[in-house]
């Protein structure tokens, strides 16, 4: 529990009262809540567009544990480990899954954005496809995704857009992702916010892109793990969960594998240990995660493999304090950015 008050404190001295005035009624805002620009969106098998970040800035983004050509016959794909908004990779998971990847002899890389995520997530969506296009052309195999919150929703809009992407994709694994955004949101940007804040509040136009045609995709697999404690993406589980309408779909709550558990954002993405058998399950079975496999001692554990407890306080505060930092001081914008022409009907 005192996890947990740190990050609501934080949070909300930051964001101030607005972020939790989203949360209390789902009602009372949606008739105050922008209506998108959605028109008509890019069928399903519109090629992507070419990418404008750079090659040598797309390519400097990408960092591995070992080199993916080197990987033979290993037991599983690599994972691209993709950080939630506010947190560039070794905040999110330089404390926690990277070491307990390493340690299950699972490969990894991370992506990491300008901005900690703050900016236009269509843009960051660059960076992931050529991530995934990358690690898939070096290990000559599959990638699973990995990410938290904004991070566990992003490589769905890579998936959405640049159809080449799903034939490299094994599994996403969201914790906490943000797939229907958030009602928080929308108490923050009134009246202005960072870009990616506008995107992931409820109703935007970019999530109706995102979510448009189709959620999910033949071939992928897909674990959706979330907390009905959850005070950012609210509320839970709409604001995670996925249709199962193409690929194979697990949206599960920590607290149906674990009655009361107490687990808020933060912690779901990097200490949690609910969360990590999930996704671990995830990364070591043909298919999504299954809960019936998840033993229950892992209840009483107090971290996850990778987390030291010894530097946990450390390391939990000051992911926190990146987090109040860059949701104090990125600049604020007084409207969502505009849908990327790729998002439309092409001729």
């Amino acid at each position: 529990m005192r996890r947990r008050s740190l990050v609501v404190s934080v949070i909300v001295a930051v964001l101030g009262a607005g972020l939790l005035a989203g949360t209390a009624s789902a009602d009372p805002l949606l008739p105050f809540l922008p209506d998108p620009d959605t028109g008509e969106f890019a069928p399903l098998d519109q090629d992507g567009p070419d990418l404008s970040v750079p090659d040598d800035v797309l390519a400097a983004s990408l960092h591995c544990s070992v080199p993916l050509d080197h990987l033979g016959d290993a037991d599983e794909n690599p994972v691209l480990l993709l950080s939630g908004t506010t947190l560039d990779p070794p905040e999110n998971f330089g404390w926690n899954y990277e070491p307990a990847l390493t340690a299950a002899g699972i490969p990894w890389c991370t992506s990491t954005s300008p901005g900690r995520n703050m900016a236009d997530v269509q843009v960051r969506g660059e960076y992931v496809v050529y991530a995934i296009r990358t690690m898939a052309r070096r290990a000559n195999r599959d990638v699973a995704l990995l990410g938290h919150s904004q991070g566990g929703m992003v490589g769905r809009w890579a998936l959405r857009f640049w159809p080449d992407t799903r034939d490299l994709v094994s599994d996403v694994v969201g914790l906490a992702p943000s797939n229907d955004g958030t009602l928080a949101a929308v108490g923050v940007c009134a009246p202005t916010c960072a870009p990616s804040f506008w995107q992931q509040r409820t109703g935007s136009a970019f999530l109706a892109a995102l979510n448009s045609g189709r959620q999910t995709f033949p071939g992928v697999d897909y674990t959706n793990v979330y907390t009905l404690t959850d005070e950012v993406v609210t509320p839970q589980p709409a604001g995670s969960d996925l249709a199962d309408d193409g690929g194979d779909v697990t949206n599960v709550a920590l607290q149906d594998i674990c009655l009361a558990h107490p687990a808020d954002h933060l912690s779901t993405g990097t200490s949690d240990a609910v969360a990590w058998a999930l996704a671990l399950d995830a990364l070591t079975h043909d298919g999504p995660a299954d809960p019936g496999r998840i033993a229950p001692s892992v209840c009483v554990a107090p971290f996850m493999p990778g987390v030291n407890p010894v530097t946990f306080p450390t390391d939990f505060a000051h992911a926190a304090a990146i987090l109040a930092d860059s949701a104090g001081l990125y600049p604020h914008t007084a409207a969502e950015p505009p849908l990327a022409g790729y998002v439309r009907p092409q001729a």
